[in-house]
């Protein structure tokens, strides 16, 4: 009896040694909802599949609340393994010097299969240097579409949704004369949407140096016609009536879910949301452009977040956090994390092994942004954007496009406020890489 208890208790500490054994990878998130659900998934499965690793998830708030908190705990000496960082983050993270380890470079030494080129181009590009050095690994990427309530355009007689913007507004006419007196058109992400996305599909530029992208020392050039242009006709649909403003971020989508907006320009990964909550017949399509702007439309740039590695942590915990990402980057996974939640596939051969099927006969509306980003060889103005502290410069753009759309500024004159604010945050940024 006394062995039978001796090697009952050697078992059991054995299996108590095996669990404190497991190294724990914390992974900080900004994702809620069904997406919520996705990233816990994605812990879980990869905790089930092998037993040396555990990567527990933690939610941080908003994109720009879990940025601040990663650098904010990477001073402290607390920062975790995975930080998910949104794309405009990006310069952020790259000026953080010593708080990031380079995902190439971790995947290299810790032994773990790694090919930048077997990722979309599109997405890869926007998270390397400019010698094509991957810095993070792309995760939730997105592009911005236009959402559309099929019912309420066929009350007007559409059977197709618009191409231009000048289609939009005149379909927006329509629908507020057809019921729709709240809102004919709006937008989520309003400096995303009329700004970024905005320059790089009419192939203007939104600052020098390729957007940023060759250097920091950039000005903003988001006072050009095309941006007055589009503004004033915000400004002008507002006080018809026929624009309603929905925001800086994307707390307005429900206006479309609810069927409230029948028009709404947003991210394409609003498409697990309009699945489980839109009671009428909807689609998505390419965004509008303006048929006068020479060239458009361009091409479309990503949107989402991609995941950072911290820096400051050992080998074996390195190690752990680079079997996840070979885990994640596996072709079936990430072909059911598209088909599923609506973010774009990171790979080419889960891009390819969709469009071999039939899916997106059946699903066009994920194949739309995918569309957008390929509809023609990026250019210095529509390959990305890199501008430091644009997390900061965003608000400033934002406050300044409202200062316009309640009527305090004329189009142009906000907009010359919002290059002047935002060159000044660019050259703080600039000195806090260069000391």
């Amino acid at each position: 009896m006394l062995m039978k208890k001796l090697t009952l208790a050697l078992a059991l500490g054995a299996g108590a040694s095996a669990v404190l054994a497991q190294t724990e990878i914390q992974w900080w998130h900004a994702m809620t909802g069904a997406n919520n659900d996705v990233i816990v998934r994605l812990a879980d499965d990869f905790n089930s599949a092998q037993k040396d690793y555990k990567v527990v998830v933690a939610y941080k708030g908003s994109y720009p609340d879990t940025l601040n908190a990663g650098i904010a705990a990477f001073r402290a000496g607390s920062a975790p393994h995975i930080m998910q960082v949104f794309e405009v983050g990006t310069a952020t993270m790259m000026g953080a010097k010593g708080a990031i380890k380079p995902v190439q470079e971790m995947m290299k030494e810790a032994g773990e299969s790694f090919d930048p080129n077997s990722y979309l181009p599109a997405i890869t590009g926007y998270y390397s240097t400019t010698k094509g050095e991957m810095l993070s690994f792309p995760f939730n990427s997105s592009s911005a579409v236009m959402w559309y309530n099929r019912d309420a355009l066929k009350k007007i007689g559409m059977n197709e949704p618009p191409k231009t913007w000048p289609q939009v507004f005149d379909a927006a006419r329509k629908l507020k004369g057809a019921g729709f007196d709240k809102c004919g058109f709006s937008t989520a992400w309003i400096t995303w949407l009329n700004v970024e996305q905005l320059g790089a599909w009419h192939n203007t530029p939104i600052g020098t140096k390729a957007n940023g992208m060759d250097g920091f020392d950039t000005v903003f050039q988001i006072n050009a016609p095309l941006y007055v242009n589009h503004l004033t006709n915000l400004v002008n649909l507002q006080k018809e009536g026929v624009f309603s403003y929905s925001g800086r971020t994307n707390t307005g989508e429900g206006r479309f879910t609810s069927g409230e907006c029948p028009i709404f320009m947003t991210s394409s990964a609003f498409f697990g949301n309009v699945k489980a909550n839109a009671k009428f017949d909807w689609g998505n399509a390419p965004m509008p452009y303006y048929p006068d702007v020479q060239g458009a439309p361009q091409n479309s740039i990503i949107g989402g977040a991609s995941l950072w590695v911290m820096g400051g942590k050992s080998s074996n915990e390195y190690k752990g956090v680079a079997k996840f990402f070979t885990f994640l980057s596996n072709v079936d996974r990430q072909v059911k994390l598209h088909t599923e939640s609506g973010y774009l596939p990171i790979t080419k051969a889960a891009y390819a092994k969709v469009k071999a099927t039939d899916f997106y006969k059946q699903n066009p509306h994920l194949e739309t942004p995918l569309i957008q980003l390929n509809n023609k060889v990026p250019t210095d103005n529509s390959r990305g954007l890199r501008f430091g502290g644009l997390v900061q410069i965003r608000d400033i753009w934002a406050e300044e496009i409202e200062s316009a759309l309640n009527g305090q500024k004329a189009p142009k004159p906000a907009l010359d406020a919002a290059v002047e604010r935002g060159n000044t945050t660019l050259r703080q940024f600039e000195r806090t890489v260069t000391r």
